[in-house]
């Protein structure tokens, strides 16, 4: 029985090496040796190889299945006015002219079936569905055995993901969590100086590069020169709860967010001691009052971390950016807005909080290929005269969105849980009726928004 357990102790001294030598101390200081890297140029080269070979076999085989496009539905990206000008273009009465056309009716008509069919929302909560399957077991969804070769590496990629990759990733995991803890909870105890934060600083940094090299994270920042700055406010697109780990993966952030138990509760209250984060209690989240002015407070403290928060309220499927809440933008000072995009053949980083919970999520990512996203700062922004919190928020939301490449939506994330608000629909009307009424003036029809309709099924 000795040389059982002399064995197994010798392989577990030699793995506690490798990760303290190969990951622990490059990421203490920010270094990198480029494993990572060249893990992901040679999984860039395999999956090239499995996408050539797919189609090829699609070819040599036509009952192979071909993948379902994005969109079901193909959309006109043109403003209600617009469209509707070009339903009466045939018609004697033209839109400048105001008041009623029966052939209005047809816009509604089909904006409501696009809507029952393809909804704009629900499809902003399911996982994008790729190209070409890459070599992960749940994205096989229209794949069917092609050849030998690519169902042995399949197999070899399973391996390598559950018994090699998966181990080490959770000893990582468990390593950055508790130096998060011991870590926190020991400077808690100093005095406060600038020695303090500085070292509040180091162990969070720390901590989140760990997590990050235990996710196989290649983060590819930009214009870094627009990062946030102490008493700023962060804000950002939100697709994965990762996103705090990506983002302060480069820098240190005061969280915002809810008082949990258990164990994110015995990790928040030991990141409070050595670091300002903004909790909140149930009720107090409850009270914007309480909670504006707590984060106002904040902001005026110009030596405190900037703030990060993700102003949709949820997480989207990493294609699109939703409504942003004007919470966030209430509260004055400078709002420093990143983007961050995702690419979706290493791993599906969206996290689909209706199917998955917390630990079932995590699973899936650490047994993915990677995590491979870009993040951008853009020039920081500030309120302008005479503009509301919402125009501001709108005017945010659309720089990150196009940075990102992704598509700006109106809609409020809620609408994930909830019935479309009756404000919505009124707004759609005031619009129409706002066309069909003809001004006083020379018979034009009134000034109009010139914003996309959108059609609540």
């Amino acid at each position: 029985m000795e040389d059982p357990w002399g064995a197994a102790l010798l392989l577990f001294q030699l793995w506690i090496f490798v990760v303290l030598s190969l990951v622990m101390i490059p990421a203490m200081f920010g270094l990198s040796l480029g494993v990572t890297g060249l893990y992901i140029q040679i999984l860039v080269k395999l999956l090239e190889w499995a996408t050539l070979r797919i189609q090829r076999g699609r070819k040599e085989k036509p009952s192979v299945p071909v993948p379902l496009p994005n969109g079901i539905i193909e959309r006109e990206w043109r403003s209600m006015e617009q469209q509707m000008s070009e339903l009466r273009r045939c018609r004697t009465r033209s839109l400048a002219e105001g008041d009623f056309s029966l052939s209005d009716v047809f816009y509604f008509h089909k904006k409501g079936m696009e809507s029952i069919v393809d909804d704009q929302v629900t499809q902003r909560f399911s996982s994008e569905e790729l190209a070409s399957w890459n070599l992960l077991t749940r994205t096989n969804q229209n794949f069917r055995y092609i050849s030998l070769r690519l169902t042995v590496i399949w197999g070899v990629g399973v391996f390598v993901r559950y018994f090699v990759l998966f181990p080490l990733r959770i000893t990582l995991a468990i390593i950055g969590l508790t130096w998060l803890v011991i870590g926190t909870t020991l400077v808690g105890f100093l005095p406060e100086s600038s020695a303090k934060n500085w070292l509040s600083e180091l162990v969070h940094l720390t901590c989140y590069r760990i997590c990050a090299r235990g996710l196989s994270a290649t983060v590819r920042y930009h214009n870094r020169e627009n990062r946030p700055e102490k008493g700023g406010i962060c804000v950002a697109n939100h697709t994965s709860p990762i996103d705090v780990v990506i983002l302060a993966n480069d820098g240190c952030y005061a969280m915002v967010g809810q008082v949990h138990g258990g164990l994110m509760g015995i990790i928040q209250r030991s990141m409070l001691r050595s670091c300002p984060h903004v909790w909140f209690e149930r009720s107090e989240m409850k009270d914007r009052n309480a909670v504006a002015s707590r984060l106002k407070d904040h902001v005026a403290a110009k030596n405190k971390l900037p703030i990060l928060i993700f102003p949709e309220g949820t997480c989207v499927n990493n294609t699109s950016v939703m409504m942003f809440k004007k919470g966030s933008f209430e509260i004055g000072g400078t709002i420093y807005p990143a983007a961050i995009k995702y690419d979706p053949r290493f791993g599906d980083a969206f996290w689909n909080s209706t199917k998955y919970n917390m630990v079932s999520y995590l699973l899936r990512m650490m047994t993915s290929w990677a995590i491979v996203v870009n993040v951008w700062y853009l020039p920081p922004m500030t309120r302008r005269e005479g503009e509301d919190a919402c125009l501001f928020a709108k005017r945010v939301k659309a720089a990150i969105a196009k940075q990102g490449g992704l598509l700006d939506l109106a809609w409020d994330g809620g609408l994930k849980r909830a019935k479309v608000k009756e404000s919505l629909k009124e707004e759609q009307q005031k619009i129409y009726s706002g066309m069909i009424a003809a001004s006083k003036n020379g018979g034009k029809s009134r000034k109009t928004p010139t914003q996309d309709t959108k059609v609540a099924a």
